[in-house]
């Protein structure tokens, strides 16, 4: 039997896009009026005493170890080691909001949800797969693509998996996602996961061809099929090129038409270069939807939450809050994302200026990576090979696709790498 907080939020999304493309687990979610509600109400009214929350507090704040204190003198107690609200400091989400909305001025008069805070863009993709994956709603990603996608997806949620190629003749293959989506709506409705800058290719979209996956959307949308996009923007605005269309495409499908729901998928993991945060917003938008359906999404997302790791870590919180409200964060961004151009640049040069039977450089003009494709040696292969006789790190994203981080080599280093890549993947190909 259905719980009835959970059908009355299904309820309250009846005959809108996101309650048509919920899960079987995405309906039977809801947020519980227990101990976290409950203490909620309590921080609000209960002036006299709280014993709400399960924290030692002494004379109104957390208490707080000495030696976890002079760690991060700078920091209060209630910033450090008390429990965050399910969805996240509301103060950071706010303000993730707001910085949002600079990033992408297309946002701007369009209606969306407050960002919800999930542990990491990693947990916000499953909480997703959770919504709205199951065994007979599938989700459509490019090939190649991160290994972690069919791992949530078709692992976990044992939801079908299917793949576009993202590149043909050296080109965004949009008419191959257009067809891989056209099949898909013939069950009626579609999700598809779209990274940019992608990994493992670091490749974004031009102006024209970011113009034409949201008309292809559109089209799907106007013939009636319901179509959910997850906007992965891990790698958001590291762009080295003048024609990458320099928003999320979040900002046009936001509002795009009734019959699509568009998820922002973000945060300061890569953004802000706070890797090891593990703080990702999830942001949902939706043409014609309503306060009170947004509500409703977002207390679904944080049964997800509360039901897997109840709230996401404090400390990072705290100090990206007020990173952005304190520091000069933005002018010291720019100084570490020149550091990653340089290094694009220097590859960019190398990769154009060498030629190679045995691999080929995928297309690629922003983010972290860039990767080959291997026309007549295995990756895995290439890998192990590289690793023990050259003593260099890449990664096999599958048997013909080489993953190569350039956000981490030095650029002394880069065209020792390159230059042993490609001396290795011809050995192979004559041996």
């Amino acid at each position: 039997m259905m719980n009835p907080l959970a059908q009355e939020l299904n309820d309250l999304l009846a005959g809108t896009t996101p309650g048509e493309l919920l899960s079987d687990l995405g309906q039977r979610l809801y947020f519980p009026k227990g101990i976290i509600a409950q203490s909620g109400e309590a921080k609000k009214l209960g002036k006299v005493a709280n014993g709400t929350i399960g924290m030692t507090v002494i004379n109104g704040k957390p208490a707080i170890l000495p030696s976890v204190r002079k760690y991060a003198p700078e920091l209060q107690s209630g910033e450090l080691v008390a429990y965050a609200p399910t969805a996240g400091n509301p103060d950071l989400r706010a303000l993730w909001k707001e910085e949002m909305l600079k990033k992408n001025p297309g946002l701007e008069g369009k209606s969306v949800s407050l960002p919800v805070l999930v542990p990491g863009l990693t947990a916000g993709i499953s909480y997703l797969a959770d919504l709205f994956l199951d065994e007979t709603k599938g989700l459509v990603a490019a090939d190649p693509s991160w290994d972690n996608y069919v791992l949530i997806a078709g692992a976990r949620r044992n939801a079908p998996f299917v793949q576009f190629q993202i590149f043909k003749d050296g080109k965004f293959n949009v008419d191959g996602l257009e067809e891989c989506l056209r099949k898909q709506a013939e069950t009626g409705s579609v999700r598809v996961i779209l990274n940019f800058p992608q990994n493992p290719s670091g490749y974004s979209p031009t102006k024209s061809e970011a113009a034409r996956i949201v008309s292809i959307i559109k089209d799907l949308a106007e013939k009636g099929t319901k179509v959910m996009v997850w906007c992965d923007d891990a790698y958001f605005g590291l762009n080295y090129e003048n024609d990458i269309y320099p928003q999320s495409l979040f900002a046009e499908l936001c509002d795009l038409h009734e019959n699509v729901l568009a998820a922002k998928i973000d945060g300061p993991t890569k953004e802000d270069f706070a890797w090891g945060f593990r703080c990702g917003f999830i942001t949902f938008g939706g043409k014609n939807l309503t306060d009170t359906h947004y509500d409703a999404l977002v207390k679904k997302l944080m049964a997800a939450i509360r039901s897997s790791v109840s709230c996401a870590s404090t400390p990072p919180q705290s100090m990206i809050f007020k990173a952005y409200r304190d520091g000069d964060i933005q002018t010291e961004k720019i100084e570490f994302r020149k550091v990653l151009e340089a290094r694009y640049k220097l590859v960019k040069k190398f990769v154009t200026s060498h030629k190679s039977t045995a691999i080929s450089p995928l297309p690629f003009n922003s983010g972290y990576f860039m990767a080959f494709h291997l026309d007549t040696v295995d990756a895995e292969e290439l890998r192990q090979k590289l690793l023990t006789e050259k003593g260099i790190g890449t990664i096999s994203i599958d048997s013909h696709t080489l993953r190569v981080a350039f956000s981490s080599l030095d650029e002394e280093k880069i065209e020792t790498v390159y230059q042993a890549i490609y001396d290795t993947a011809d050995e192979l190909a004559k041996a």
